[in-house]
């Protein structure tokens, strides 16, 4: 698999998934529907699948757009205020795109009915990929706007907090500077924060993302 990160708004991020041996690729979270048609195009993939981690508009504002640029797309997500939503999914729904398979794993919180996307090929020595919109940041969680600390802990220790070590993490937004500053203020003697944090500030100020 070939993950294409595609930077939106001010700290957004979208992210193209492309099956290499089909060409097939998903769009998670396409908040900027032309950012996501010029990398189809650049990447010659064939764009079939819109993977909504939840509602908020920042995620799932651009989907009736996507639509129109592209028209037939299966828009998948875990909650009817999903705009454009074609296909309601619950935890443990699998997905194919292309030779890739995609595993649904529900993770209230942040909003009731927000879905993490995790991936993996069959056959490949490539790790798994898991797509946690606003569940799970770099050193940080997704605010508790619908839910519980109960329900967070669920999705992020037994859910997330389960899946194999080597996975990859593509997360929603941007947050890592803003959120090691606030687990150093936590934690002011944590070296491993303090490094983390000072690794993070590199790469923001040479105007790098993290992935």
């Amino acid at each position: 698999m070939r993950v294409e990160l595609l930077p939106a708004l001010t700290d957004n991020y979208m992210y193209l998934l492309i099956d290499v041996d089909t060409r097939e690729a998903a769009i998670v979270d396409p908040v900027e529907p032309i950012k996501v048609v010029e990398a189809v195009r650049k990447h010659g993939v064939k764009l079939t699948t819109v993977l909504t981690t939840h509602h908020h508009w920042d995620h799932a504002g651009g989907n009736e757009k996507m639509l129109k640029l592209m028209p037939g797309l299966r828009v998948y997500g875990g909650d009817d205020r999903v705009d454009a939503i074609t296909k309601k999914v619950s935890h443990s729904n699998n997905l194919k795109v292309g030779s890739l398979n995609i595993k649904c794993l529900f993770t209230p919180c942040h909003t009731t009915g927000h879905i993490c996307y995790y991936v993996t090929k069959d056959k490949s020595t490539e790790p798994p990929a898991v797509f946690t919109g606003d569940t799970l940041f770099v050193a940080g969680c997704g605010k508790f706007f619908e839910g519980t600390a109960e329900q967070m802990h669920k999705a992020l220790i037994d859910i997330l907090g389960g899946l194999p070590p080597e996975t990859r993490v593509y997360c929603g937004h941007e947050y890592t500077v803003s959120n090691l500053k606030f687990a150093r203020h936590v934690e002011p003697d944590n070296e491993d924060i303090q490094k983390k944090l000072a690794w993070a500030k590199v790469f923001h100020r040479f105007g790098f993302g993290l992935f």
